[in-house]
This record gives C-alpha cells, sequence and structure tokens, in this order.
C-alpha cells in the first residue's frame, strides 16, 4: 500500500521519491535522490496539483487511487511543464476520464506542443479561481520562475501555496515531509544548490514573484520539490528573497584545477593565510573531482572567489574553464574574485581567467600570482598579500 501523507484537512501529499536517477536534467548531481512532489485536494470537487515524471507513474497512481477511494478527480492543475512534474500528465488524463486540466495560456500551448494531447483545458489569467466547494484556488503567473508558463496555486482557505519549482531543492524525501521532520539545513543547502544553478539566472523575475505574493497569507509552503514547510515557511521565502537579491555571507571559494599538485599546494597556502586573517568560511574546491553545481552553490553564498588554474594547452585547465562559464551564465554580480596559477614552459592559465572574468563585471582583488612549475618564496610572500586583500574585501561590507 502506498502511503499518502495528510497536509491539511481534505489535502493530502501523493508526491514520489526517485533515488534512481543520478543526474537531474541529465548535468546535476543527485547523490541524495529527489522528491517530486504533487498534492491532492479532496473537496466537492477534487483537485490534483502537479504530476511527477513518468518513471514513477505506478506508485503514484496508486496513491492517487487511494486517495480517492472511489470518487471521480476533477481537475489537474498544471503549475509548471517541465516533464519531471507534468511526466504523468498523459497518464493521469487516461486513468480518469473527464478530467480538465488547468492552466494558463501558455501551460495549453506547451502541452500540445510536449505532450500531442488534445484534453478539456480550463485556461486561467493571473487571479483567477477556481471554487472547489468550501475551498477556492488563486492562480498567480510567474514567468520565468524558472519557464515562461510557470505559476502558483494559492489554496485561500487553509493558506497553502502551491509554489513549483520555487522554494523546491533535490533530496528525497526519507520518512519526513514537514520541515519539522527533516534536517532543515541540509535541505536549505540543496534547495540553495537547485536554486542557484537551475533559478539563478532569473532573480529579478523570482523578485517581481515574491513581490506579487507578499500580500498573501502564506501558512504552508508546497513546493514541487523537497520538504513541505508547514512550521517555518518564513525561512524559506525568506532564503530565497536573499538568493534572489544577490545577497552575500563574508567568506571566499578557492576554486582551482591542477594536474600534479602545485596548484593544489598554492590553493591550501592561500587557504592557510585567509585563516590567518580571521577568515572562518572557506572552502577549497578541485574542480577536477568537484562537481561544478556545489561550487556554483558556494560560490552564489559567499562574497569572495579565488580562481587558481595550471596551465592547460596555452589556456585554463578546462574543468575550472567550465565552471567559469557556467558561472557566466548565471549572471551572479556583486562578487569579487582573485587569481592565480602556474605553468611550464609557457603560461596562459591566470590570462584566461582574467579574460572570462572581465566579462562578469567583477571587481578584481589583489595582483593575479602566477608562478613557473611551484612557489618559491617570493611567489608565496604575493599569495599571501593576495589573502590579505581579498579578506580586506570580502570583511569591508
Amino acid at each position: 500500500m502506498e502511503k499518502t501523507v495528510k497536509i491539511a484537512e481534505g489535502i493530502f501529499y501523493v508526491g514520489v521519491n526517485d533515488r534512481d536517477t543520478h543526474l537531474f536534467e541529465n548535468i546535476w548531481p543527485l547523490p541524495k535522490g529527489v522528491s517530486y512532489n504533487s498534492y491532492l485536494i479532496v473537496d466537492e470537487k477534487s483537485v490534483l496539483v502537479d504530476t511527477v515524471k513518468l518513471c514513477k507513474i505506478r506508485e503514484y497512481l496508486e496513491k492517487i487511487r487511494q486517495t480517492l477511494n472511489g470518487r471521480k478527480l476533477d481537475y489537474l492543475v498544471i503549475n509548471h511543464m517541465e516533464p519531471d512534474h507534468s511526466g504523468a500528465l498523459a497518464a493521469v488524463a487516461q486513468t480518469f476520464p473527464g478530467i480538465k486540466i488547468v492552466g494558463n495560456k501558455k501551460t495549453v500551448e506547451f502541452i500540445k506542443a510536449m505532450y500531442q494531447l488534445e484534453a478539456d483545458f480550463y485556461e486561467v489569467k493571473d487571479g483567477s479561481e477556481l471554487d472547489l466547494g468550501r475551498r477556492k484556488l488563486k492562480f498567480y503567473l510567474t514567468p520565468m520562475v524558472h519557464w515562461p508558463e510557470t505559476m502558483m496555486t494559492h489554496e485561500t482557505t487553509s493558506g497553502l501555496l502551491f509554489s513549483g519549482d520555487a522554494f523546491g531543492g533535490f533530496g528525497s524525501l526519507d520518512g519526513g515531509v514537514f520541515d519539522d521532520e527533516v534536517d532543515v539545513n541540509y535541505y536549505e543547502h540543496e534547495i540553495r544548490r537547485y536554486y542557484s544553478n537551475i533559478v539563478g539566472k532569473f532573480g529579478p523575475m523570482v523578485q517581481k514573484a515574491l513581490q506579487k505574493l507578499s500580500a498573501l497569507e502564506i501558512k504552508v509552503v508546497c513546493p514541487t520539490h523537497g520538504p513541505v514547510w508547514r512550521t517555518d515557511p518564513g525561512r524559506i521565502i525568506s532564503a530565497y528573497d536573499r538568493w534572489s537579491r544577490y545577497v552575500c555571507e563574508e567568506g571566499v571559494v578557492i576554486a582551482f584545477g591542477t594536474m600534479y599538485g602545485n596548484t593544489e599546494k598554492m590553493a591550501d597556502f592561500v587557504a592557510r593565510a585567509l585563516a590567518d586573517e580571521g577568515l572562518k568560511n572557506i572552502r577549497v574546491m578541485n574542480t577536477s573531482t568537484v562537481h561544478e553545481s556545489f561550487i556554483i552553490n558556494e560560490i552564489w553564498r559567499f562574497k569572495g572567489v579565488i580562481f587558481g588554474s595550471c596551465t592547460y594547452n596555452n589556456w585554463i585547465y578546462p574543468p575550472l574553464e567550465n565552471l567559469i562559464i557556467n558561472l557566466a551564465h548565471k549572471g551572479l554580480p556583486n562578487r569579487v574574485f582573485g587569481v592565480f596559477g602556474s605553468y611550464g614552459w609557457s603560461g596562459g592559465g591566470v590570462k584566461g581567467i582574467l579574460e572570462h572574468l572581465r566579462k562578469n563585471s567583477w571587481s578584481l582583488v589583489g595582483e593575479p600570482v602566477e608562478v613557473q612549475f611551484s612557489a618559491k618564496p617570493e611567489d608565496l610572500e604575493k599569495l599571501k598579500r593576495l589573502a590579505v586583500d581579498m579578506a580586506r574585501a570580502v570583511k569591508s561590507e
């Protein structure tokens, strides 16, 4: 028997866990899986809010049938059309004949394009309402958070916000579903990794969405990934506000690429020098062994970034360059950066980093340090100076 979880009177969590997929969107690692959250409202009219990825259809449909207990399913609300949430759409429509699919104009367009599905569509606009009997749903269009058709659904009686991908993150729900049942610090870290890598580019649109929602009474936040925030929904809403305004903490990420260890030794030296300056939040991350999503997550959090690269084919070490290119796509402003590197018979790594990062409009801290093969005593003095300058820069605000 598939277990459902009661969110409020007549409202149930019918989501599923995915511990089989290793890469979300075939790019972001899922060391602890991911949940696909879906919700069922049983009133005079019954409503399913979002679906799940197609690979989990069997247990998902069983949960819905079990919760409905023979009742008809009247509506399916689609807040977001990405296939990890709409993948089961056609199966739900086939299983429950006569269902009306609720979405905005762009949603309907995407359904027809993605699934060639002809169905009974119920189109809503910003501020439209759907009367279920005792409860009402109100719809808020939130385009580009993080697709053009995204919207959120507010259940006005109990103050539940079905928020789509907003406020959600990586990690399966291992028993606990609510924020007071899980390790909130772990999930907030994974929500920021999700946000910084997937949603972060659209910070201004997130701010517009938060402004639109600011007048609502939100007692529970029900995202399509991660825990349901019933005890402290303000925590995750506040975090989204900070991240989308690019607010950062005092700290430094040292992201490096090394072939034979000389550049890594420089990274460790700089890290120790930063600690001598009183910094506690220091992250030393090897771009060859740490996936860029985890590095970007930390860069989103902290003010300072120092890039270190050995020279490879007269340019940046490839894993480090991949990180820098991906960072440029995120549009993250307001960071300060430093550079160091090593070379054998010709340089290029430090030069390449500077060319890339100046396009980001980040502020360069200190003098770049480039050494031949390995750092000498005079080079270590330069690295120490770089660390001192960086510590001052991240403490200045």
